[in-house]
């Protein structure tokens, strides 16, 4: 039988190979400069444009860009389709596409005064083409939003140990950040410390679990409420505790987001970033030592469950699935991430103290991301998968148990090795969630307008105010993000942030080359132009066989839909997915016609880079 280790194997070459190779030529193509001053020196302010340490830094953007799609999706594919053509897109997909995506969207800012995709796009296309951009990450950024928040409140109904654990070291960044940021404390010191008070957190959890409703919990659970909690909105389809923390979850996102990068976004990801190297590189570690000294609780080889390839139409378990093009926006964030790009020109930029930071941040996160992916893979190997076509619902607890047998490896019990993975999970969840909504505040203060270095409370008499203010902003996301969840139409909400999700990362592209093509019309465009034309092929055949093939045929034509709820889900999913392939091709078109003018010769001059 084929041993786990090599789909661990095969990442480390090709992500090495590229981060050694590939990411020194991107860092000299962009000519980054390690004295020139960033956006974050530039508009210092104290709220958002903070000069940050490499390693803070490295840990905020890891822990904002690695979510629950780069575990679920791998999961989900390579139960569907097989584990070889999983692999294959995340090992080589990810170095030479989603790492330069999120790279170039990382440099591309810092030269536009750490302004997001949509401003650097509107640059050379026009403000039509900007605010097409900006709203079509807006309406992702809620996808976003729905979906990271259904997923962490199935974590912790599962796992309530997680809730404690996770409450608990949220509670220590609030005061690591006031150490760090009031007090002047040394860092390193400082580090350890509170590092130190995260994993304690894991114990307590483990002793005090916590839920809000009552469940199938561990012994000695700590239930808040009586009753199921059968009138929650949306416990007929998710349970009253899963419910009950959707709304918990949105309203801390909320407030996150409207508070100083420096209060807790930044030293909570900071510290949690060591409970995720911890999780990521102990498993990894776990699956090297368990295969050659055989100390794990069963070998870790690949379950018979998992075939290598499933044929191009994957398991029949799973329906009609045509590996190409689901399949890559299935294992989605695992390989390539448009969410990535409003993260790196959004929170990222304006935190960046050198411009040379970039490599590590931008191109390094990305591969360390998929690694995660890679993992998630291994955990599915080893514990087999029973039921492909139960997505979220089943991906997650495979994550955990099978996290947990592997690092059984380490001397790890697999019960404690459970809990912890999830919690790594959850981890990952909770800050890409608030990272999100502050990212859906920064789109739309670009699309009413707010000159570089200023906020606003949103507290005013003005409507604009409204919509761009930290403190009202959150609403107009976590409002509609509830509604979409608790219709219980996950699946839905899945498959629609899969695709605008891999759509997105085509157009952070064709932003990345339309910024080259300005530049200098000597730079080649290949690096991000081929890996645009392929998620612009991808994305948009995905959206269509959704639009056309679930919704409109199955679903409508040949009756589906079995209940009226369930016709209007799909109406509405048909009008999302058309609206966001149309603004999609109409920003290829403004982007093509403006990179063919610029290459033979545009009667006004190409915008330098750094004077925008």
């Amino acid at each position: 039988m084929t041993q786990v280790i090599w789909i661990i194997a095969a990442v480390l070459v090709t992500f090495t190979a590229g981060y050694v190779g590939y990411s020194r030529y991107l860092t000299r193509f962009v000519e980054l400069d390690e004295d020139a001053k960033t956006p974050a020196h530039k508009y210092e302010d104290g709220q958002e444009y903070v000069p940050s340490k490499k390693p803070v830094l490295l840990g905020h953007h890891y822990s904002s860009i690695a979510g629950g799609a780069p575990i679920v999706g791998p999961i989900t594919a390579g139960a569907i389709w097989g584990w070889v053509p999983a692999l294959l897109w995340i090992a080589i997909g990810n170095p030479l596409m989603g790492a330069v995506h999120d790279f170039v969207s990382l440099s591309g800012s810092l030269r536009h005064e750490g302004k997001s995709i949509g401003y650097m796009i509107g640059e050379y296309v026009g403000e039509s083409g900007k605010n097409m951009l900006l709203w079509f990450a807006f309406v992702t950024i809620i996808l976003v939003v729905a979906v990271f928040a259904l997923v962490v409140a199935i974590v912790f109904n599962a796992y309530p140990q997680v809730v404690t654990a996770s409450l608990l070291y949220i509670g220590l960044a609030l005061v690591f950040g006031v150490y760090l940021y009031q007090f002047n404390g040394p860092f390193i010191p400082g580090t350890i410390v509170f590092v130190a008070g995260v994993f304690v957190s894991v114990w307590i959890g483990l002793q005090y679990p916590l839920a809000l409703f009552a469940g199938d919990y561990p012994a000695g659970t700590i239930v808040l409420f009586g009753g199921a909690g059968n009138w929650v909105f949306g416990a007929g389809a998710l349970g009253g505790n899963t419910a009950a923390w959707i709304p918990f979850v949105m309203v801390y996102a909320a407030i996150a987001s409207a508070l100083p990068v420096w209060v807790l976004l930044q030293p909570r990801d900071y510290l949690s970033s060591f409970l995720l190297y911890t999780g990521v590189g102990g498993a990894t570690v776990a699956i090297i030592v368990g295969t050659f000294l055989g100390t794990s609780s069963q070998s870790l080889v690949i379950d018979s469950s998992i075939g290598a390839f499933e044929g191009f139409w994957g398991v029949e378990a799973a329906g009609l699935a045509p590996l190409f093009p689901l399949l890559f926006i299935t294992i989605a964030c695992g390989t390539i991430s448009g969410f990535h790009s409003l993260v790196s020109s959004g929170t990222t930029a304006k935190q960046l103290d050198k411009e040379t930071d970039a490599r590590l941040i931008g191109y390094g996160s990305m591969l360390g991301e998929g690694l995660l992916a890679a993992v998630a893979l291994s955990t599915l190997a080893v514990a087999g998968f029973a039921d492909p076509e139960g997505g979220i619902g089943a991906a997650l607890p495979n994550f955990a148990e099978g996290g947990g047998i592997i690092l059984t490896s380490l001397g790890v019990s697999e019960t404690v090795g459970a809990v912890f993975m999830a919690l790594v999970l959850c981890s990952f969840l909770l800050t890409s969630t608030d990272t999100a909504v502050r990212l859906g505040r920064y789109m739309m203060e670009e699309i009413v307008g707010t000159p570089a270095g200023r906020t606003d409370t949103g507290l005013s008499a003005d409507p604009a105010s409204f919509f761009r203010g930290r403190y009202t902003n959150p609403i107009i996301q976590v409002v509609p993000a509830y509604v979409l969840v608790v219709s219980g139409q996950w699946v839905v909400l899945w498959q629609l942030f899969g695709g605008a999700n891999q759509l997105l990362a085509a157009l952070a592209l064709l932003t990345a080359t339309v910024w080259l093509a300005n530049w200098d019309d000597s730079k080649q465009l290949v690096s991000t132009g081929v890996p645009m034309a392929i998620m612009v092929v991808i994305t948009i055949l995905g959206l269509s066989i959704l639009v056309f093939y679930e919704n409109l045929y199955l679903n409508l034509l040949q009756g589906g839909a079995g209940s009226l709820e369930a016709m209007l889900s799909s109406v509405v999913q048909m009008v999302i997915g058309l609206v966001l392939i149309v603004l999609a091709l109409a920003l290829v078109r403004l982007g093509y016609r403006n990179i063919s003018n610029v290459r033979r010769g545009p009667e006004t001059p190409a915008a330098e880079p750094g004077d925008d």
